[in-house]
């Protein structure tokens, strides 16, 4: 590799340009600063400014000691959510929200926005301020997403760059995973337990100097864990002392949650951000998110949701506004609710029926099975037997998440009855 640059952004634009040429491989070392200024003859805070851009760039990556390597572009295979809708297998596996419980919905009546409308229709403002003013001391602005994901992501993008640590829970939902992967943002992990985050790692990587904190208070996804009301006031205490930090609270699950919201938000907080999703009652394909924050949060969320490039379809906002005013609304989403609550307390007595240890706070879609090993052998064995279910290691960031996450969301008693016992047999013939 040959640099003859003399300033810090002619040997930024000399190693960019060998990266994209395919001289320099990932993987492959830089000269050490030391090394290239004597070479260049040029001061070391000259090479140390250039590696510095590289690395915020994404073009390389910091070893510390080690020194600095030019980073892999081709990103390893994260897990998604979903399954086929063809496959042969009882899928318990993808997450989905149950589809007869899903609203009819209707074009009828609706148009197309225009330049220059609000990016947020005047109907769905207001459902979105009586959702969140019951949650939310003071005043706040709204805007609308699409989806949950779209407002992390877009969140994250407004205050950090690459390389900036973000706390998050580990296990950890499969989608915050990707978004910090392909945002070259790290993960920062914090351990979870019943009462949802554990606040003395939470402290340690406050501490530590982590940018921003994506937290889900309600279904943990995988666990379906939630934040307890002492969890959350001891979180809530320690974000008072870090008012720099950018606070993301995931409520993807909250019109049909069995728990209490407890707001960890603090007064201090500069910037914040709540996010409520519709995806878990309208459905995945008709995801809006509202996203509740503070002035400048808003105002810079909103310069990424410009009319006309990345705004939600008005068609899509007066469909949804259209299911969620209509009548029966209220008592369907109610029975949805506790349709769900009963369906994982079904699968929760049967399998502590069957000697397994679950916790009873499962919250969401899902149940958490807990295991002592890795659960691929696990999961092979009920495949063969006709289930399909999530093997937990893809959730752990920091350590595997050894166990099983069960999609409950149209699983009946009687099968439930059925899995709990194909369980017991494959766990008995992996064990062989």
């Amino acid at each position: 590799m040959k640099l003859s640059g003399r300033t810090s952004g002619e040997i930024f634009e000399q190693v960019r340009a060998l990266v994209q040429s395919g001289e320099l491989k990932p993987g492959q070392a830089l000269p050490t600063v030391r090394d290239l200024a004597v070479s260049l003859e040029v001061n070391r805070n000259t090479v140390a400014t250039a590696y510095k851009r590289l690395t915020d760039a994404g073009f390389a990556v910091s070893k510390g000691r080690n020194g600095t390597v030019i980073r892999g572009f081709v990103m390893p295979a994260v897990a998604m959510e979903g399954t086929s809708p063809d496959m042969a297998l009882r899928d318990l596996a993808g997450g989905n929200p149950c589809t007869s419980f899903l609203p009819e919905l209707s074009l009828a009546g609706t148009r197309a926005g225009l330049y220059g409308e609000r990016s947020i229709s005047a109907e769905l403002e207001a459902i979105g301020r009586s959702w969140m003013e019951p949650d939310i001391t003071g005043a706040f602005e709204l805007n609308l997403t699409s989806g949950a994901v779209d407002a992390v992501e877009r969140l994250l993008n407004c205050y950090l760059i690459s390389g900036d640590r973000v706390a998050v829970e580990d296990p950890c939902f499969l989608s915050s995973i990707s978004t910090l992967m392909h945002n070259r943002l790290q993960a920062a992990c914090v351990s979870v337990d019943e009462e949802g985050m554990q606040p003395e790692q939470l402290a340690e990587q406050l501490e530590s100097g982590v940018k921003a904190l994506i937290i889900t208070p309600r279904a943990h996804n995988p666990t379906g864990f939630g934040l307890s009301q002492r969890r959350a006031q001891h979180i809530r205490t320690l974000l008072s002392d870090y008012p720099q930090v950018l606070v993301i609270v995931d409520d993807h699950f909250s019109l049909l949650s069995t728990e209490t919201y407890h707001h960890i938000i603090p007064e201090t907080s500069r910037h914040w951000a709540l996010i409520r999703s519709t995806s878990k009652f309208l459905g995945p394909d008709l995801r809006l998110a509202f996203v509740a924050s503070d002035d400048e949060t808003s105002i810079r969320l909103q310069q990424r949701l410009n009319a006309g490039t990345n705004w939600v379809s008005h068609i899509i906002q007066k469909v949804a506004a259209s299911a969620m005013t209509s009548p029966g609304f209220d008592s369907h989403l109610s029975c949805v609710r506790e349709t769900y609550r009963i369906r994982r307390q079904v699968l929760t007595d049967l399998l502590r029926y069957h000697g397994y240890q679950v916790s009873d706070r499962h919250d969401g879609l899902n149940v958490w099975v807990p295991l002592v090993s890795d659960s691929s052998r696990l999961v092979m064995h009920l495949a063969l037997k006709g289930w399909l279910v999530r093997g937990g290691e893809v959730f752990g960031l920091s350590r595997p998440a050894h166990g099983l996450r069960i999609t409950v969301s149209d699983l009946d008693a009687a099968e439930a009855g059925k899995f709990a016992l194909a369980l017991t047999g494959a766990v008995s013939a992996s064990s062989q």
